[in-house]
C-alpha cells in the first residue's frame, strides 16, 4: 500500500517540481494494482500535482469524498474532465447540503458543483451512510458514530434547509478510509470532523483491528476548544500509534504540539509526501 499528499496547504521547500499547494486535501491510495483518490483539494491544482507525480486521472479506479466542504470537492470537476471516463465516486448520501461558515464574514463552503453537473462528467455516485469495500482491502467508513463526550466539532459551520432555516452542521456525511494491515488499523481521514477519535474507533470496529498503526490526514484540531484539544491528545497517546502524518486542517501550532507529544512518530504530510507499507 502507498500513499501520496497529493494537495495540502504547503509544499516543503525540498520537493523538487513546481507542485501547487491550497487550502485543500487530496490523497492518492495505490494498493494491488488500483488507484483510489480520496478528496480532490479545491481546484484543478490536484491535476496539475497528479501530472507531475506521473498519474493521470484516466489512471484512477475509484475516488472517495470525505464530505461536501468545497476544498476536499472542489477539484473533482477537473478530475472528471481529465479522467474522461465514468468513475466511482464513493460519498455519504447527505454530501451535497448547502453548508455556510460563519468564520470571518460568513461564506458558502459547500459542494460548489450540483450533483447533475458531476453526473453528466461521469461521476457514478455511490452514495451511502454503511461501511462499503472501495478496493480490496480498503474500507469506505460510512457515517461515523459520535460516542466520545468531549469531540464536540466546529460551532463555526451551519447547514441549511430548503426552508432557509440554517443550524449548526454535525456534517454527518464526514467519512475516513480504514485498512487492516499485519501491524494494526490504518486511517485515511479528511477533516476527522466526526473525531479522530469516534472515527478510529469506528475503524477499528469495522476490520477487527486490535491497535492503531497509522492516522493519516486532517484532523481539524486547530480550531476546536483547549478541552477538547487536550482529550483528544490523551486518547491518541492511550492508542500509541506508528505513524501520524497529520495535515490540512491541523495547523502549525497543533503540530508542534504532536511532535512533543509523539515524537518521531509524527510527520507533516505535506504535498509529495509518500508513505509505503
Amino acid at each position: 500500500m502507498k500513499v501520496t499528499v497529493v494537495i495540502d496547504n504547503y509544499v516543503p521547500p525540498s520537493l523538487r517540481g513546481p507542485f501547487l499547494a491550497e487550502h485543500g486535501l487530496s490523497l492518492l491510495i495505490e494498493s494491488d494494482g488500483k488507484r483510489v483518490l480520496f478528496d480532490t483539494g479545491q481546484s484543478g491544482a490536484v491535476v496539475h500535482n497528479l501530472s507531475l507525480l506521473g498519474v493521470h486521472p484516466s489512471s484512477l479506479d475509484a475516488i472517495v469524498l470525505s464530505h461536501g466542504h468545497y476544498d476536499h470537492v472542489g477539484g473533482l470537476m477537473s478530475v472528471l474532465q481529465h479522467a474522461a471516463k465514468p468513475l466511482p465516486v464513493y460519498a455519504h448520501s447527505e454530501i451535497f447540503q448547502t453548508r455556510l461558515s460563519v468564520a470571518g464574514k460568513q461564506h458558502y463552503v459547500g459542494i460548489p458543483f450540483s450533483k447533475p453537473q458531476l453526473t453528466g462528467l461521469g461521476a457514478q455516485w455511490v452514495l451511502s451512510d454503511q461501511p462499503t469495500e472501495v478496493i480490496p482491502g480498503l474500507w469506505f467508513s460510512g457515517q461515523v458514530p459520535r460516542q466520545t463526550d468531549y469531540e464536540k466539532g466546529d460551532s463555526r459551520l451551519f447547514t441549511c434547509q430548503s426552508d432557509g432555516c440554517c443550524v449548526e452542521d454535525s456534517i454527518p456525511d464526514d467519512v475516513s478510509l480504514f485498512h487492516a494491515s499485519e501491524q494494526g488499523l490504518r486511517v485515511v481521514g479528511g477533516c476527522a470532523h466526526a473525531g479522530i477519535i469516534n472515527t478510529i474507533r469506528h475503524g477499528l470496529a469495522i476490520t477487527g483491528q486490535t491497535r492503531l498503526h497509522t492516522w493519516i490526514g486532517g484532523t481539524h484540531l486547530a480550531p476546536v476548544s483547549a478541552e477538547q484539544q487536550s482529550a483528544t491528545l490523551d486518547a491518541l497517546e492511550q492508542l500509541s500509534p506508528e505513524l501520524i502524518a497529520a495535515n490540512h486542517c491541523t495547523g502549525f501550532a497543533m503540530m508542534a504540539i504532536l511532535r512533543e507529544r509523539f515524537g518521531a512518530h509524527f510527520i507533516p504530510a505535506f504535498v509529495g509526501t509518500v508513505f509505503e507499507w
